[in-house]
This record gives structure tokens, sequence and C-alpha cells, in this order.
């Protein structure tokens, strides 16, 4: 038996799968607001533990585990290191080793959200290519990458924070990192309201989104769009970024495959995806890449994550055992 977990900032997932990938068992719950970082980690360890008993095993017949997490991380430590979308009380949040005391063994794999991602695109790819990204727009925006067969990872296991490179060297939304002109500031689902209001303000015109709602979302915006001039205006300015940002991601990496993800693209994939493609050509000096939706929904991390047990930390079905 094999482990997986997905630890978020709304919530835990762990599965138990078999030597084929097989999810057998399964839980999923809220990740605590706190006190301390030690309650997520708990958390994470009761979401493993019942995994287990959803598959009819002790958490000791698991041979080893993989995880994804938010960062930042500290590879070296095993830990989550003061996470962005946590409350301030939460600094550390221990995984590697109270896992590996769990399951009693040293196998046990960490890495950001996104790099468990590009791990469960590969593994499950008909053609388990050596070069691809996986790209969620969500909450937040980032990338995990795979080249010439490496997921890269980083020092510190924060390679590929592609949501804070800087798009718009005006500067004029503030990303939630404190630093001006990022890609997350605009395109995110927490930032597309911000930057929805902030073009309003520039040019205020009638229209259907609800920008004084207290609940005004993205999910507002994407619903008006096509129907309403506004949102359709913001929609094909987030493109714009989006399709900047996926250029610069091809000039860095020259990936075959970016597979998109996250809650904003797999509501609003049409909105999304296609001015991707339609909008790389005019953007990019090298061969195009094959931009498709994540093939894994909402599920990619988690079973990158068991995908990362069951290879190693690669992905690459040669690294089974």
């Amino acid at each position: 038996m094999y482990a997986g977990v997905d630890l978020g900032a709304t919530n835990i997932r762990a599965v138990v799968g078999d030597d084929e990938g097989t999810i057998v068992g399964s839980d999923r719950r809220s990740t605590p607001a706190g006190p301390t970082g030690i309650a997520v980690t708990e958390a994470v360890l009761g979401a493993l533990r019942a995994a287990c008993a959803d598959a009819g095993v002790d958490p000791d017949h698991v041979r080893a585990a993989g995880i994804g997490a938010i960062g930042p991380l500290d590879l070296r430590a095993g830990t989550v290191e003061d996470p962005a979308n946590l409350p301030d009380t939460i600094d550390t949040i221990p995984l590697v080793g109270p896992v590996e005391n769990l399951i009693g063994s040293e196998r046990v794999y960490l890495h950001n959200d996104t790099n468990a991602g590009v791990i469960g695109e590969r593994f499950h790819s008909d053609r388990n290519p050596d070069d691809m990204v996986y790209l969620t727009i969500s909450s937040g925006i980032g990338a995990g990458v795979c080249v010439d067969g490496s997921v890269l990872s980083g020092w510190d296991g924060n390679a590929g924070e592609v949501g804070h490179m800087t798009l718009d060297p005006q500067g004029e939304l503030r990303c939630g990192c404190g630093h001006d002109g990022h890609w997350e500031a605009y395109c995110s689902g927490n930032n597309i309201p911000r930057y929805a209001e902030h073009l309003h303000g520039e040019d205020p015109v009638e229209t259907a989104v609800p920008l004084d709602d207290p609940d005004f979302s993205a999910a507002d915006v994407f619903e008006h769009a096509g129907s309403d001039p506004f949102a359709s205006h913001v929609v094909d300015q987030l493109a714009h970024w989006n399709a900047m940002g996926v250029a610069n991601i091809v000039h860095a990496y020259a990936p075959i495959v970016v597979y998109v993800g996250g809650a904003v693209a797999l509501h609003n994939t049409d909105r999304v995806l296609a001015p991707i493609r339609e909008k790389l050509p005019e953007m990019v000096m090298s061969n195009i890449p094959d931009v498709q939706l994540t093939t894994l929904g909402d599920d990619v991390v988690v079973r990158g994550a068991l995908a990362s047990a069951m290879t190693q930390g690669t992905g690459d079905r040669r690294h089974l055992r």
C-alpha cells in the first residue's frame, strides 16, 4: 500500500492506494485554522489514519507516502513555514517526520502542491513526457515543472512559484505576498475581484457585475462575461495576462505540454484555456506547447502525491517499486 496527502489552505485530503495506483481508502477534512501548526499536523495524521481505516489496513502497512502541500516549504526540515493563506499564528507545520513515525518508513516525499500536480499528470499521462508543466490557476497561481525527466523542486522546495513573476512593470496591483505587479495579483481567484474593481475605477461604466456586494467573487465576473461588456472586458484582460504568464513559462522551460488546473480554470475552461491557446503564437518565439485542461480534475494533487510515493518522488513509471 501507498499513501498520498493533499494539504491545502482549506481542506486536507488523504488517500491510500495499492501497487497499481487504485485508490482503496480516502478521507477529507477541513484544514484547522490553528491555534498552531501542530494542529494542522495532527489533522494530516488523522486524515491518514482515517484513509488507512477506510482501506482496511494499519498505517504501518503503508510502504511510502507522498505529500503535496501549500508553501513555502523547508525541504530539509520537512515542514511548511509561515503559510500565506493560513492565520499568522501558524508558523511551522511539521510533516515529514510525523508521517514517517506514523507509517514506520523513511520513504516520505514532500512537494509543493503544484509539483505534486505535475508528478500526477506525468504518471497518468498516456505519453509520460519528460518535459511538461502543471499550471494551477486557483486562489493562487503556481506551476510544477518537469524538465528532461526531472521535477524541479529547488534547493528549498519552492521552485515553480510562477504566480510571483512580475508581468506588469507598472505594478498597479499588489500581490498578497506584498510585492507589486505579480501575475497572481491580477489573475488568481482571490484577486480577480480586486482587479475588476481596479479596472472599473479607471473607467466607471454601467455593469451587472455586483462590484459593491460584500460577497463579490471571481465567479461573478465569469458569469456575466459575454452578456455584460464590462465583465467581458475584465475576462479579456485576464486572458492577456494569463497568456503572457504561460509564454514566460514556455520560454523558461520549453514544455511539450502544459496541463492547466485549479478552480478558476476548471470552472471556466473555455474562457481561460481558449484565449491562452489563441494568443501564444503571438508571444512565443519557440515551439508552442499543447495546452490542455488537467486530466485529473481537482484530484490532481492528491493523486500526484500518491504517484510520488509509488515512484520515489518522480512520477516516472520506470521508478515503480
